[in-house]
C-alpha cells in the first residue's frame, strides 16, 4: 500500500466512530478499516472458530489476569488500518490511558490470530506485522490445523515471552471432521458470549479491581 495513500490516526478514527454511532456494538457486522479508511467486510464466526477463540480468551485470562483479556475488540495501527484481532491483552496501566470507547487506539501488548474457519489467511503476514510494528510485544497465530506459533520483532520463537501455554483441544482443529452438533453445547456457546468485554467494560473492571503485577522485558 502506497504510504502517500494511508489516512493518519485521527482520520481512521473518525471514520469508525461515524461508522459505528447508530449501530448497537452486538448487531455490527463484522467489518474493518484498511489504511485508506476503505471498508473491508469479514467472514462471520462458525461455531467451532467462536469456541476456540474462547479458549485463547480463557488461557490468556488465567494465565495474565482476569480483567484483561478481550476478544474481536477493535484496535488501530499505524500502517494497516483499524483491524480486529481475534485476542488481544492489555495491561491495566495501559487501560487507563484511553477514555471509554469500543475502540482501542493503539495496538494491545499480546494480538492473538485464530486462522481456523476464518478469510484472514493470506494476510496474516501483514497482519502480524502491523500489530508488532504498532507496539505489540508478542503476536499468537493459530494454525488452521491447532498448531501455535508465536512472534516478536525478530521472528518467530520457541515460546512465549509471556509464558503463555495454550493446550487447545484438536477436535475443532482442520485436518478433523466436523464434530456432531452435540459437542457445540448450548454451555460452551454461552461461554463465548459472556467471554466477550468490550475495552469500556475492561477499563471499569480493572479499576473496581486490586493493582496486578505487570510483565516487563
Amino acid at each position: 500500500m502506497d504510504a502517500s495513500t494511508l489516512l493518519d490516526r485521527n482520520r481512521l478514527l473518525a471514520i469508525w466512530r461515524h461508522l459505528t454511532a447508530t449501530t448497537e456494538f452486538g448487531q455490527r457486522e463484522p467489518y474493518e478499516l484498511d489504511g485508506r479508511g476503505e471498508l473491508l467486510m469479514n467472514s462471520r464466526l462458525s461455531a467451532r472458530r467462536q469456541i476456540v477463540l474462547t479458549d485463547v480468551h480463557c488461557h490468556l485470562t488465567e494465565q495474565m489476569g482476569h480483567h484483561l483479556a478481550a476478544m474481536s475488540v477493535p484496535v488501530t495501527t499505524p500502517s494497516f488500518g483499524i483491524r480486529v484481532p481475534d485476542v488481544v491483552w492489555v495491561p491495566g496501566d495501559r487501560l487507563e490511558s484511553f477514555e471509554n470507547d469500543d475502540l482501542v487506539p493503539f495496538v494491545p501488548d499480546l494480538c492473538a490470530e485464530v486462522l481456523l474457519d476464518s478469510d484472514r489467511t493470506q494476510e496474516i503476514d501483514r497482519r502480524v506485522k502491523s500489530c508488532l510494528e504498532g507496539g505489540a510485544r508478542e503476536a499468537i497465530v493459530v494454525s488452521p490445523r491447532g498448531q501455535v506459533e508465536f512472534w516478536g520483532t525478530a521472528g518467530q520463537r520457541q515460546a512465549s515471552m509471556f509464558g503463555v501455554e495454550l493446550s487447545l483441544d484438536p477436535t475443532y482443529s482442520e485436518e478433523r471432521a466436523w464434530p456432531s452438533p452435540a459437542v457445540f453445547s448450548v454451555e460452551r456457546m454461552a461461554d463465548a458470549i459472556s467471554s466477550y468485554r468490550t475495552p469500556a467494560e475492561l477499563k471499569r473492571r480493572h479499576e473496581a479491581s486490586p493493582k496486578v503485577g505487570i510483565l516487563h522485558d
